[in-house]
């Protein structure tokens, strides 16, 4: 398959890194208010094919629950976003795109697995990019969907790049995480989405649970790529910055 067909078939068509980019002056993702589609959790399923079936189901074993239910919620918002306000980039109308994604929801944060967190030197996103891209291989996935994969969770923490370009499904991911951890633009959905998307999916602490395994990793590995949004010299003792941010996720608060 040439490049560009992999580009259309598994979301690697290249967009703007930087969201303050990509929404400004945009038609319905700028100003103050925002379009809000009436979208709910049901409007969003996860594919129904056998590598999803299989990829979420060592999500689930893999993962704890407030973690493995974030992952899902993860795929609701970024759906509901690409539907919203980029309907250019067909993601409903392309079956593999919205498959790639899904995968790269249901493991983005398989690095922070008990299995996985604490028994590699590597940052949490890094190893997690190749545990994904090695279970997508051994599942029989095509290579160009594992490396989209790969991809995006490498970068989804990539949130300070102010240059260049990411994927769209990195973009979707980027977006759709920060959203569920901090509230960061979560006027580009509906509030309704929110509600049915916690109520299927419930949070059951996620900020502090998600908070907790930052200072984990940070403690464990200072160096680790979740670092960058701490101060220089970072060192155990000091109060995190990300994890206060998440602690402090007023909008996702009555849902926590």
């Amino acid at each position: 398959m040439a490049a560009i067909e992999d580009w259309r078939y598994y979301g690697f068509a290249p967009v703007p890194r930087d969201p303050e980019v990509l929404f400004k002056d945009h038609p319905t993702a700028s100003g103050p208010d925002p379009k809000q589609d009436p979208l709910t959790a049901d409007d969003f399923t996860l594919p129904d094919t056998e590598l999803v079936r299989q990829v979420r189901a060592f999500a689930s074993r893999e993962l704890d629950e407030q973690t493995f239910n974030h992952s899902n919620r993860v795929f609701i918002y970024g759906s509901a976003i690409a539907r919203t306000h980029f309907p250019e980039w067909k993601y409903s109308e392309t079956p593999s795109i919205v498959e790639t994604y899904a995968l790269s929801c249901l493991l983005h944060d398989i690095g922070t697995a008990e299995k996985f967190l604490a028994t590699t030197h590597m940052s949490f996103e890094f190893k997690g990019a190749i545990v994904a891209r090695d279970l997508i291989l051994s599942l029989g996935g095509a290579e160009p969907e594992a490396d989209s994969v790969c991809d995006a969770i490498i970068r989804h923490q990539d949130i300070f790049v102010k240059g260049g370009n990411i994927t769209v499904v990195g973009q979707l991911l980027q977006l759709a995480t920060i959203l569920d951890n901090v509230g960061l633009r979560a006027s580009l959905v509906h509030p309704k989405l929110i509600e049915t998307t916690t109520a299927r999916f419930p949070r059951k602490g996620w900020s502090e649970h998600f908070a907790r395994v930052i200072e984990k990793e940070l403690t464990l590995k200072p160096w680790c790529h979740t670092s960058t949004f701490e101060i220089p010299y970072w060192k155990a003792g000091v109060q995190s910055n990300f994890a206060t941010d998440v602690r402090g996720n007023e909008v996702m608060q009555p849902f926590d």
